[in-house]
């Protein structure tokens, strides 16, 4: 088992800390930060950000780690009055407590193994936030920047219409320790100020998913299950793959079958 400090690095937390010192410059230099500035991190490791990040101007600084080694590590290790340290899962963090300080720069290694679920969090959250940088697999974040073809999806629409995001530097397996056996990819992030409202947002979404359930098959054999009325629907766009179509175009077809 790899190990930093003397302490484990655990398989079950996703662990895969950074060891490239200019991966964390290009993180740094892509944001915005100033002495009135909220950061937070989830998932600090051994600090190895954490530490670049502290030598920043900056009001406050929120790390969550599940992890309490690495929490009690980092505590002691970085001694700064701006941080403040959650041995908290992310995903069980109500964001009613960010509040007070909006907006929230976000910079972290993402743990791959829920990289969605952050996403989604920070969606519904994203009223909280001014920008970010994350890191996360390459192959996801190829996929949140697809516009149609393979690897286009509900998560290129979802993430698309609510955020506005920049590829950054693609990250080897070397620059982490453990490796691991993908490459990674930072993604610049800033939540979109005027977002339209889509009728029935929820089910708009499930309606999506629903087009893209097989992306080989057409638009209507992935509908014919639905309870959507399909006449409504022109033959020409049944006979389309969900890959083959834009947002507005999803929009458009929205407002024919949500009746």
């Amino acid at each position: 088992m790899a190990q930093s400090h003397g302490i484990p690095i655990k398989k079950r937390y996703g662990q895969h800390f950074l060891r490239d010192q200019q991966v964390v410059e290009h993180m740094l230099d892509n944001v915005s930060l100033s002495k009135d500035s909220s950061v937070f991190e989830i998932g600090c490791g051994d600090g190895f950000l954490t530490q670049e990040i502290v030598k920043h101007p900056l009001a406050r600084f929120w790390v969550f780690e599940i992890d309490p080694q690495w929490a009690g590590f980092v505590k002691n290790s970085i001694p700064d009055k701006r941080i403040t340290i959650f041995e908290d899962n992310i995903l069980d963090v109500d964001f009613s407590r960010f509040e007070p300080y909006k907006p929230w720069t976000l910079l972290s290694n993402l743990p791959y193994q829920i990289t969605f679920p952050i996403l989604h969090l920070l969606h519904k959250n994203r009223h909280l936030l001014k920008e970010g940088v994350v890191m996360m697999q390459e192959e996801v974040a190829q996929k949140i920047m697809k516009t149609s073809g393979r690897g286009y999806g509900y998560p290129s629409l979802f993430f698309n219409y609510y955020f506005e995001w920049k590829l950054l530097q693609k990250v080897p397996p070397g620059a982490f320790l453990p490796p691991p056996k993908v490459y990674s990819r930072l993604l610049y992030f800033k939540p979109k100020k005027d977002v339209g409202v889509i009728p029935d947002e929820p089910k708009f979404w499930e309606f999506i998913k629903h087009c893209f359930a097989q992306p080989r098959r057409t638009m209507r054999n992935n509908l014919m299950s639905t309870h959507y009325d399909l006449n409504k629907i022109s033959a020409q766009t049944l006979a389309l793959r969900a890959q083959q179509m834009s947002m507005q175009d999803f929009l458009d077809l929205w407002k024919l079958v949500n009746q």
